[in-house]
């Protein structure tokens, strides 16, 4: 006689079994949203989704061919833990190339995506207590992330004034004798926001006085900067911050690569041989396959790079026009990535037309899927209201659509 074992609810075995660092966290927002909208398109609902955080065109073919010829040729099996030398010689290189970033092997590990990396980091360095100062907003998992290593985020709120960005009085003022790292994300998940030069040399101007704090630069979204806009790593700026800083990056939004999974870093060599160590004892080795077409996008012709930035450039302009002219809501126009983050405290307070007060951004978001059949992301999610997130790694026909319709429940508010 088989025995059920289904059901959607953790049993009560099921919950004393699991440890406080998991009960202290919550499922990422954004694969919650994902989820959400499957089930609505699972029904029948013609949803227009503005939640995706991933390029929308398939991966180049001559990336996808450099995989394929690795299955044939046999590159099946295990490989070393911080990747193989193959893949990390085209990073080392393209660090030299695209970054003045000068790092030996010996400083490169490869992780099953940046987010692999990052949570690695932690899991090397975080011991309970120590804090890690995150700028706001921010990505999502940035924050439980540091608390599933028993640390304590420091959540700084970077205002639309500021550009959403960290500046050195705030910096300065989040530093404490606990502090282990400041984490950058530049350009910015959910706000498009890009550090110039000049900033990045002022804040560290503040990390000088501060030898003891560590900086961990996400720059997943490096390529996608528009207009006049430029990505610089902060480690090519100071000789001595390069010593404690480590540089995460990944082919999965340049090169649409979001399934092949596959993140790196460069850093002091120390901590990444005990990234690699804690790599080894997890998930042993990214799949060779996919290393391999990772070190031919990095390798070939970067044409493809420059072709998607440029598609993305031109949704960037759509969306924030067709957003700024509808009451209620201000955009501010992006420097980077592909996300605006609308603000929304033109419409707290509206009603809707069964009745309800949006209160919240939260609210804003529930009310324009219900309404409007748009999925959006709210900014409470990200740590700073009331703001959307919308990415527009989607087609233009779509983002006009999803306005239009953004449009007329705006307009249906009391």
């Amino acid at each position: 006689m088989a025995v059920s074992l289904s059901g959607s609810e953790p049993s009560q075995a099921a919950r004393a079994v699991l440890s406080q660092r998991v009960r202290a966290i919550k499922p990422s927002p954004s694969m919650a949203a994902k989820t959400r909208v499957d089930q609505l398109r699972a029904q029948g609902q013609d949803i227009t989704d503005f939640t995706v955080g991933e390029p929308d065109m398939d991966t180049p073919a001559h990336i996808v061919e450099a995989g394929v010829q690795a299955l044939r040729s046999g590159q099946t099996r295990y490989t070393s833990s911080v990747g193989t030398r193959a893949l990390l010689q085209a990073v080392q290189a393209k660090f030299r190339r695209e970054n003045g970033l000068d790092y030996g092997l010996d400083q490169l590990v490869v992780g099953t995506g940046a987010k692999q990396l990052i949570y690695t980091a932690f899991s090397a360095t975080v011991d309970a207590g120590d804090e890690v100062i995150v700028p706001a907003p921010f990505w999502v998992s940035y924050p439980d992330m540091v608390l599933l290593n028993d640390g304590k985020p420091v959540i700084v709120p970077c205002t639309e004034a500021d550009g959403f960005k960290l500046t050195p009085g705030l910096l300065e003022n989040a530093i404490t004798a606990r502090s282990k790292w400041v984490l950058l994300n530049t350009p910015s998940n959910p706000t498009g926001a890009l550090y110039t030069e000049a900033e990045l040399r002022a804040l560290i101007e503040v990390l000088r006085r501060h030898p003891h704090v560590w900086v961990l630069t996400d720059e997943i979204y490096e390529h996608l900067a528009y207009g006049d806009a430029r990505h610089v790593s902060i480690a090519a700026l100071d000789a001595g911050i390069a010593q404690r800083t480590l540089t995460i990056n990944g082919v999965s939004k340049a090169y649409a690569m979001t399934g092949w999974r596959v993140g790196y870093a460069g850093g002091p060599a120390g901590l990444v041989k005990a990234m690699g160590t804690l790599i080894s004892q997890s998930t042993s080795c990214v799949a060779a396959m996919n290393q391999a077409a990772a070190a031919f996008a990095l390798s070939a012709d970067q044409a493809c790079v420059a072709q998607a930035t440029a598609l993305f450039k031109a949704r960037r302009d759509r969306i924030v026009a067709l957003l700024n002219a509808i009451p209620g809501i201000r955009c501010a126009q992006p420097a980077g990535a592909f996300y605006v983050y609308p603000g929304v405290e033109g419409l707290i307070g509206k009603k809707t037309p069964d009745g309800r007060v949006l209160e919240s951004d939260l609210d804003v978001s529930m009310y324009l899927l219900d309404e409007a059949k748009v999925a959006v992301m709210d900014g409470t999610s990200y740590g700073l209201s009331p703001y959307l997130r919308l990415s527009f790694a989607t087609s233009i026909e779509q983002i006009e659509i999803g306005c239009e319709r953004i449009a007329r429940a705006c307009a249906n508010l009391a």
